[in-house]
Formats: C-alpha cells, sequence, structure tokens
C-alpha cells in the first residue's frame, strides 16, 4: 500500500493544503463545544455575567459588602467611584470607565445623585486576586440580604433583645442591624454564613456569585436582560463564524481529497498501462487479460475511494480524538472520562470482530471480479461458436455460477458491514444515556453545571466519531490493500524481453538479412523444448516460406523476428546483429508484421492502414490498399476510406480485416514483410492477386510467410518444412516433392499431383 501512496508526492502541494485545512477544521469543531456550555452556563444560568467581579456597583451595596471583609482598601483601590458631587472626575476618567457606564446604562446616561463605583482598568493577575477576595463577601451579603435568610436571623436576633427594641429592629434590615452591632458580636453572627459557603463547591460558589452581581446590577438599575441578551447573541455569531470555517475547510478538504485521488487513479492506470505495453507475450499469458482489466479499473477505483477519505482519518481523526480527550480532562468535570474509556473499548471490541469475520472475504472479492469478467470476455468473444452450437443455456449456467460466486461473497462482506453501523450507533446513543444519568446526578449535586455536561457528551461524541471514522478506514483498508498488492504485482513485474543499457546498429551492408542461428525454444515453465535447433537464413529480394502441420511451432518461429519471445537457446540475428543487441523500436520499425489473427482498432479505415504513421500521404494508403486488394470493398463503402471501423473489426469480414492488416503492413514500407498464415481468410483468386502485386512492392525486401494452403507458397524461393519443433526439409517447391515426404503428404492432401504440376510450373 505504501508504495501505491508513493505516486502522491505529485499532488504534494494539494496534500499539504488538506492537512492545514483539517487542522483548522478540527480546531474549530473542539472549539463549538465550549461555545454551547458557555451559552447555557454564562449565557442562560448566568444572565450574561460572566465575571463575579460587579464592574459597576452602587455606594449602597458596596458598603454593605465591605461590612463582610477586612480588606476593604484591597478592593476599593479597583473601582473609580463616581457622583454628581465630582461630575468632572467622571468626565476626565479613563475611556474605560466611561466604557463600561455607557455598556450597562447606554449611551444617554446621567449622573445622579446615587453614587456609583466602576471598576477601573486591570490586569488578569489584578483580576485574579480581587476575584480571591470579593467572592466571599459577595456571597454573605447577597445571602443575609435575601428575604428567607433575613427573616431567619433576625428571629434568631429578637430571641435575646429587650421588648423595647424588638418593634425597632424588626422595621429596619437585617444589614443594618449588622452595622450597629458591636465588632465581636457582629463576626460572631457572620461566622456561621462564612463557614457555609467556603465548604461549597468551586463551580456552585462561582455560581451563587455570579447571581450576587446580577442582584447588585438590578440594585444599580442596571438592565440585566439587555446583558443577557448581548451576550448570547455575541456568543451566537461567534459559533456561527466557526461553523461557517468548519463548512468551508470540509468542503474543500474533499473537493482536494477527491482531485487528489482521481489524479492517483490516473497515475495508477497510467503506470499499469505503461508497463502493460512493455510486456512481452510471456507476461501476458502470466497475467489474464481480464485480470489486466480488473486491475486498472476496479482495484484502483477501490484505492481511489479509499484516498477519498484517508486524509480525514489519518489528520483530523487523531486531532479530534486527542484533543477532545484533553479538553474534557482540562475544560470540564473529568470525573465522568471513565465513560470515554467504556466507549472506546466497546468500538474497538465490535471493529475488531467484524474485521476478524470480513477481512478474509475481501481478499476473495477481488479474484472472484477477475474470474466474472474472464467469463464475460470469454462469453462475449464466442458468441458466434456458441450459437452454433446453441450452447446458450450452457453458457449461461457458467455465468451464472461466477455471478453467484461474486453476489455471495458481497452479501456476506456487506452483511457484516451493515450490522457495524447499527451496533456502533447502539454504543454511540448508550454512551450518551449513561453520560445525561451520571451527569444528572452530579448536576443535582452541585459538582457540574448543566453546559458543562452538555460539552462533555459533545465532546465524547466527537471522540466517539474520531474513532467511528478509523473503524470505517480499518474496514475499506483491507479491500484497498489487496487492490494495491495486485496493481503492484503488474507495476513491479520485470518484463522479460527488455534493451540492454548499450544497444548496437544494424550492419547497413546485411540489410534484411535474418538469420537463425541453432535457435531453440521453449516457453515459460514448460517442460520440453517448442523448437529445437532451427537454421535457415531468409535473404532480402526473396520470399521464405514456412510450412508444417498444426502445432509444428511455425507461428513461434515468425514470433521470435519482432522478439515478442526471447530465443532461449542459439542466436537470432537480423541486418547481421544479434536482435537481443538491438533496442525493441529500432529493431520492430524495420518489420512489418501482420498476425494469424487480424486486428483493427476502432477508428476509420484511413486510421488503420496509416495506423504507422497518421502523418502519411493518401496516394501512399492508396497505394496500400490497392496492393492489398482492399480498393475494392473500401470504394463500395459510404464514406470510402473515412469509413467507421467497430472495436476489433466487428464491422467488416473476416477477408476484409486481413485485407486491411496486410495493407497497414504495406503501407510502413519496412525492410522485413513478416505474414503469419496472413492469407488464410482470401479466396484463391484474390491470394494470388494479392501476392502478385506484393511481389512488385517487395522485390528488394525480405519476405517470411507462414501459411497452411501450398497455393500460397508453390513460388516461394524457399521453403521450411517444420515437424514437432524441427526443421525437416528446405528447398524449392519441385525439391521438396522429390525429396521430401512430410513436404509431399501436406501437398497431396491439398492439391493433386496435376495440380501440383500445373502451378509449379506456373
Amino acid at each position: 500500500m505504501l508504495k501505491v501512496l508513493k505516486n502522491l508526492k505529485k499532488s504534494l502541494g494539494a496534500v499539504i493544503i488538506i492537512v492545514i485545512l483539517l487542522c483548522v477544521q478540527a480546531t474549530t469543531d473542539l472549539a463549538l463545544p465550549d461555545y454551547t456550555s458557555k451559552i447555557v452556563n454564562e449565557g442562560i444560568q448566568a444572565g450574561g455575567i460572566t465575571s463575579v467581579i460587579p464592574k459597576i456597583i452602587s455606594k449602597e451595596d458596596m458598603e454593605n459588602m465591605l461590612i463582610f471583609t477586612d480588606k476593604d482598601d484591597e478592593i476599593l483601590e479597583n473601582y473609580t467611584l463616581i457622583s454628581a458631587n465630582n461630575e468632572n472626575e467622571y468626565k476626565s476618567s479613563e475611556k474605560h470607565i466611561q466604557k463600561n457606564i455607557k455598556e450597562y446604562f447606554g449611551k444617554e446616561y446621567e449622573i445622579k445623585k446615587d453614587t456609583i463605583y466602576v471598576l477601573k482598568e486591570i490586569s488578569e493577575e489584578q483580576e485574579k486576586n480581587l476575584t480571591e477576595i470579593i467572592i466571599n463577601p459577595l456571597m454573605e451579603m447577597t445571602t443575609i440580604t435575601s428575604e428567607e435568610m433575613e427573616n431567619e436571623v433576625k428571629e434568631k436576633l429578637l430571641q435575646n433583645v429587650p421588648e423595647t427594641q424588638k418593634e425597632y429592629m424588626r422595621n429596619i434590615s437585617l444589614i443594618e442591624i449588622i452595622k450597629q452591632m458591636p465588632e465581636e458580636q457582629r463576626k460572631q453572627v457572620l461566622t456561621e454564613f462564612t463557614k457555609q459557603i467556603e465548604e461549597m463547591n468551586d463551580s456552585i460558589k462561582e455560581q451563587v456569585a455570579i447571581s450576587s452581581v446580577k442582584q447588585i446590577y438590578i440594585n444599580s438599575g442596571i438592565n440585566t436582560d439587555n446583558i443577557q441578551n448581548s451576550y448570547i447573541f455575541k456568543k451566537g455569531i461567534q459559533m456561527l463564524g466557526i461553523a461557517l470555517i468548519t463548512m468551508i475547510c470540509a468542503i474543500s478538504v474533499m473537493l482536494l481529497s477527491s482531485r487528489v485521488a482521481a489524479k492517483l487513479g490516473r497515475i495508477l492506470r497510467e503506470n499499469v498501462f505503461k508497463k502493460v505495453m512493455t510486456f512481452s507475450n510471456a507476461e501476458l499469458n502470466q497475467f489474464s487479460t481480464a485480470s489486466l482489466i480488473t486491475r486498472s479499473t476496479n482495484d484502483v477505483q477501490q484505492i481511489q475511494q479509499l484516498i477519498t477519505i484517508l486524509f480525514r482519518v489519518v489528520v483530523y481523526a487523531p486531532i479530534i480524538g486527542v484533543g477532545g480527550f484533553i479538553r474534557v480532562l482540562t475544560n470540564s468535570d473529568n470525573s465522568m472520562a471513565w465513560i470515554i474509556g467504556v466507549a472506546i473499548l466497546a468500538i474497538l471490541f465490535i471493529v475488531g470482530t467484524l474485521f476478524a469475520i470480513a477481512m478474509p472475504k475481501f481478499k476473495k472479492l477481488q479474484d472472484l471480479i477477475d474470474k466474472l469478467n474472464e467469463v464475460s470476455r470469454e462469453i462475449l468473444t464466442g458468441l458466434p461458436v456458441i450459437r452454433a452450437f446453441n450452447k446458450e443455456k450452457r453458457e449461461e449456467e457458467r455465468f451464472d455460477v461466477a455471478n453467484k460466486d461474486l453476489m455471495k461473497t458481497n452479501l456476506f462482506v456487506n452483511k457484516a458491514m451493515s450490522m457495524m453501523m447499527p451496533l456502533l450507533m447502539f454504543v454511540m446513543n448508550s454512551i450518551m444515556i449513561l453520560i445525561i444519568w451520571v451527569g444528572g446526578h452530579n448536576v443535582e449535586q452541585g459538582l457540574m453545571q448543566v453546559g458543562d455536561m452538555m460539552a462533555f457528551i459533545q465532546y465524547t461524541m466527537q471522540i466517539v466519531m474520531a474513532f467511528l471514522m478509523i473503524s470505517m478506514i480499518s474496514i475499506m483498508l483491507p479491500r484497498a490493500s489487496v487492490s494495491a498488492r495486485r496493481i503492484n504485482e503488474v507495476i513491479e513485474e520485470e518484463p522479460s524481453i527488455k534493451d540492454k543499457k548499450e544497444t548496437k546498429k544494424f550492419d547497413s551492408n546485411k540489410k534484411g538479412l535474418v538469420e537463425f542461428k541453432n535457435v531453440s525454444f521453449r516457453y515459460p515453465d514448460a517442460d520440453t523444448e517448442i523448437l529445437e535447433d532451427i537454421n535457415f537464413t531468409a535473404e532480402p529480394g526473396k520470399t521464405t516460406a514456412i510450412i508444417g502441420s498444426t502445432g509444428s511451432g511455425k507461428s513461434t518461429v515468425v514470433n521470435l523476428i519482432p522478439r515478442f519471445y526471447d530465443v532461449t537457446g542459439g542466436e537470432l540475428c537480423i541486418d547481421g546483429v544479434n536482435v537481443k543487441d538491438v533496442s525493441q523500436k529500432e529493431l520492430r520499425n524495420i518489420i512489418g508484421f501482420v498476425p494469424q489473427k487480424g486486428v483493427l482498432f476502432s477508428g476509420t479505415i484511413e486510421s488503420n492502414i496509416k495506423y504507422s504513421n497518421q502523418n502519411m500521404s493518401d496516394e501512399k494508403m492508396k497505394e496500400a490498399a490497392e496492393i492489398a486488394q482492399a480498393v475494392e470493398f473500401i470504394n463500395e463503402k459510404e464514406n470510402k476510406y473515412q469509413d467507421p471501423i467497430a472495436q476489433g473489426g466487428g464491422n467488416v469480414s473476416g477477408g476484409q480485416k486481413q485485407r486491411l492488416s496486410i495493407a497497414r503492413a504495406i503501407a510502413k514500407d519496412p525492410q522485413i514483410f513478416v505474414f503469419d498464415d496472413s492469407f488464410s481468410a482470401l479466396d484463391f483468386k484474390t491470394d494470388s492477386t494479392l501476392r502478385e502485386a506484393l511481389a512488385t512492392k517487395t522485390k528488394d525486401k525480405t519476405v517470411i510467410i507462414v501459411a497452411q494452403r501450398i497455393s500460397t507458397i508453390l513460388n516461394a524461393d524457399k521453403i521450411i518444412v517444420l515437424e514437432e519443433g524441427k526443421i525437416v526439409g528446405i528447398g524449392t517447391h519441385e525439391e521438396l516433392m522429390k525429396d521430401n515426404e512430410t513436404y509431399r503428404q501436406i501437398a497431396l492432401s491439398q492439391l493433386s499431383e496435376e495440380e501440383l504440376g500445373e502451378k509449379g510450373g506456373k
């Protein structure tokens, strides 16, 4: 898999951008739960008040609060006194103070006779110290001034007071009573409140203190609804902004990932195709055509699908998982962190079990696709034969077997995978219920706030989703790994036929000379030699024919000339140089090869004849068509040379296909012509006329013809007779008829002695 992923370096810029965008997206996603917590805790429960330090406090409330502390100077030094008596001080005060007044009272604020204290601009360290000093007296003041607590404390105080003072004390506030007490008595009364407050949880203490600040603002005439609305609106806008950034990053990542994956797919298909183009027949036989098609399409598609989401898993999921866990431990109460551990263990167990069940099937799946493609290709190619023998039913059953095998494996895999999401969703929902149940008890006991519980749920879901993404990739990875291995098998396959580092040039003095010197050949993994001790020479200006019974090795001999296979023994020389010492391109440039089975490409008649050189002149093209006896049927076509040729030449007959293949080789004008039984589909008249026209064109060329029909090779300058991979005769027709029994039997099996005599004379 890593070898395949190395191709991503060609998209390095896009990959870096994807990684940056995913980091940004993960950061913004992790920020959202914190905003949810703040909106619930601070925006709704605390009324938008974020600090236990009142920014504005009336003189009366300040005096009342200072009763409960002995650090009056430390508190007052952080505030500025604003009143009608010192209006000039307000006008000349720092901008921070004016800003606070306008923010809480509005722009039209006018200094009244009531005096207020406004918080100065203080540092974080000063704010921290002031919070520690002010929180307890603030809570004590608020607690003791509540109606229920005031009545309860008054009743206790009045128990030891003379009747004459009781009526007076009932008509004044508890704060006033405490103010009039001697210092020792006051401390004794307040000790109980101080003790209760100090025993409170920090989170609850902060909530109560903020409620006290809210009451102070109300006492000062500040509209607290505006503070709350402003806070929620501000945080809401920030959340929308973060969500927008997340959305843009997510869309950009998917777009770039798709482009990178598509580019990787193109590179892999290109690499596979280029490597296949270098394969000799030996490698092509090793990989079936159906398998090569599957590897360059379906296998590449599996990797492409993996790459599309791979970055999100490799980069995004770890950041979300680790980042979410860190935030749970640092930003909220971590007493419920064990729940995340339970969720992760449950997910790993489910995924691990399904992975163990489905993994073997993933490996089998690609092989079954190969098998189905192979059967489909074989049936479609052999359709005329199937119909001729009325075997449609048998082939349908054969296809059905391959199709059902693939279907069963696919169903098994899909059933296993379809169980994953319901099981994982069950885990997620169960975890959410567990969080709410445990978190609800914690909220009731004052150990955590509702907003913190909501944030914990979101962080947990993010962590679980990160593991879900990793789980999904772990399911896709095995199949993609199998596909990557299959692609690498093709790309890493070393062609058995390849050029040497230093190649030789052809000898111009031996132009067109083909020499077989003690040549032997065996197919890869074969036990016996197909060809043994082949010795003959094909000279320019002469026609060399090869004939023999079926399976005697005729086609194998001519396939060695353009190096479709390499000889396994002896030496094959062209133009005086061993074919292994020259480049394949230069070798094939001087050879015009017409295969046994005529092959045409989709396009037009013109594009097929001009296949060797698309810039070829029309005159040369028409001359080649005329020699190949193809002009007659071409002129009958509606668009002449521009008439379309279907894929594989399906819209022309076998004879027309052969003639166009011959015309293609003639148009190339090579030094050496090789015809591998290329006249078999032609009638005797066309065959004779074509060879006669060809003789004029090739009078200075080397012509090698493989034929089954004696009539095709009667006038050859040299006839080579093969039997079971060995040469059993070399000579002219007349010489072989006299001296070679094998040739004589082949000839007499096709023509009578009189016909052979007449044709030989001609």
